[in-house]
């Protein structure tokens, strides 16, 4: 189905200010659908005035629809129905007498002239089924008047309003609808707006009082109120607001309503969003809770790791202060992470700052003669923190055991270096750890080895991270250690 946009460029002479005007009223006009009943579809004039092409259509969500199919990008010539004409050449509201049968269902039309300045750009046509007509209610009189007073102002080209920014929890009109006169006094309240009222503490009816008083007392404000709170609930801006007291949160939207350039009173659309807040407080609450374990766990793993240093330098024995040494790097390694998590809002990790810092930390507290320089190629992406974690152990590890096996015993000044690369594609995250040292002894089997590091490395990637991981030497030929990881991640 063709877009508004896409009708309005292929098939008439609308300029983007007036398209601009159109998407506008479009965007707010589920509300004259619902207040009136019956299903709106936008005519835009054909480009050689031979008829009109339908560039929009929204059914109402309070009564039957009168259109079972799509009908935009349909093309209408003129005389075929002389209720658009007549909209479109006059400027002016048209109304047949007589219903229209479509599929054995009367319905009756109205067309609505959209005016932008001083001309027409387009009719509304309003379509009631009405064989969802019964005798009205006082709440139907209410919204048929309501949506009469909107089409005289689409018809004057003063509404939609500009400068509204409509959110998502902008009130609809089953949500909850009062009226109020020039004066600020509610005329009509239906019995969503008068349940919501009751849920904030009104124990009086809202008809025939002052809604800015009732709303000052409810809010326990006295009857003082900001500007932007008495603009809304008296109806003279075109406004959202949201009121709250310890019972309820409401959200309420005011819809000026004016003829004859006159001010003659509004309509606020309410909707109770008390649970939507109370779900959304929770939830910064959680967050908040857990990026504080995680700041917690931090600084507790900092601690270990501060205790097993001082205990690394009352020992005299080197093995036991090498052993010491290397539990301090994997317990720092798992403190980046918990770190990184602390100064995010979800439980999602952006890895290389992860790798970058674990590298740095290796090299850093490396303890052979060689100067080891690291750098990282590519890019992990977000990853889980069920993964980020025992990724960051095995990454320590590999450069930590690149560190002392490549480079342990490299005479003279030559300075090492270890390349870091990462690779991510669908569903799959390679890295490729490769050192310039010495390469794998004769016979190396890391299956076998005694290592604990690699022992380590062994468990983490196969039983938690469901890897693969492989060593050999340097794919490019050079001396050296190429060590590859393939493991499973989510997208």
């Amino acid at each position: 189905m063709p877009s508004l946009t896409d009708v309005a460029r292929n098939h008439t002479t609308l300029d983007s200010a007036d398209l601009d005007r159109l998407q506008l009223l479009v965007s707010d006009w589920q509300m004259l659908a619902d207040l009136s009943f019956a299903d709106l579809v936008l005519w835009l004039p054909d480009t050689e005035g031979l008829g009109f092409w339908a560039g929009a259509q929204m059914r109402p969500t309070t009564g039957p629809t009168a259109y079972l199919d799509d009908i935009v990008g349909s093309f209408i010539p003129r005389d075929r129905r002389p209720l658009l004409d007549q909209a479109y050449d006059g400027g002016r509201i048209c109304r047949e007498g007589d219903p229209e049968w479509r599929d054995d269902v009367p319905v009756r039309v109205e067309t609505i002239p959209v005016r932008r300045g001083d001309r027409v750009i387009a009719v509304i046509a309003r379509n009631t089924n009405l064989l969802g007509v019964r005798t009205p209610s006082r709440l139907e009189i209410a919204y048929l008047q309501s949506a009469t007073d909107l089409a005289r102002m689409i018809t004057d080209g003063i509404f939609p309003y500009g400068g509204e920014r409509l959110l998502s929890t902008t009130p609809r009109v089953g949500d909850g609808c009062i009226r109020v006169d020039r004066h600020g006094m509610v005329t009509f309240a239906s019995p969503n707006a008068l349940s919501a009222y009751r849920r904030m503490g009104l124990v009086t009816d809202l008809v025939g009082s002052r809604l800015k008083d009732i709303t000052a007392e409810l809010i326990n404000s006295g009857h003082k109120v900001d500007d932007v709170l008495a603009s809304v609930v008296t109806g003279r801006a075109a406004q959202e607001i949201e009121i709250e007291n310890p019972e309820a949160t409401l959200f309420l939207r005011a819809i000026p309503l004016r003829a004859e350039g006159e001010h003659v009173g509004a309509l606020i659309l309410l909707r109770d969003v008390t649970e939507l807040r109370s779900r959304e407080r929770e939830l910064v609450t959680k967050e908040a809770t857990i990026r504080e374990i995680h700041h917690r766990v931090k600084n507790n793993l900092q601690t270990v790791a501060a205790l097993l240093r001082m205990q690394a330098r009352r020992i005299t024995v080197p093995e036991a202060q090498a052993a010491l040494s290397e539990a301090v790097r994997r317990v720092g390694s798992i403190a980046i992470v918990h770190e990184t998590l602390s100064e995010s809002f979800d439980e999602h990790v952006d890895f290389d700052d992860v790798a970058d810092r674990v590298a740095a930390m290796v090299a850093d507290v490396s303890t052979v003669a060689t100067q080891v320089a690291t750098r990282r190629t590519g890019s992990f992406g977000v990853l889980d923190s069920e993964v980020a974690t025992p990724l960051a152990m095995v990454l320590t590890e590999l450069m930590q055991n690149s560190v002392e096996h490549a480079f342990g015993g490299r005479e003279g000044d030559a300075a090492g270096e270890i390349v870091l690369e990462a690779q991510r594609s669908v569903g799959r995250l390679r890295v490729v750890v490769t050192d310039d040292g010495q390469g794998l002894p004769a016979g190396f089997d890391s299956e076998t080895s005694g290592n604990l590091g690699l022992s380590i490395v062994r468990t983490l990637v196969i039983g938690e991270l469901d890897g693969v991981l492989d060593f050999g030497p340097r794919h490019d030929g050079g001396p050296g250690t190429t060590i590859v990881l393939d493991i499973p991640v989510k997208d």
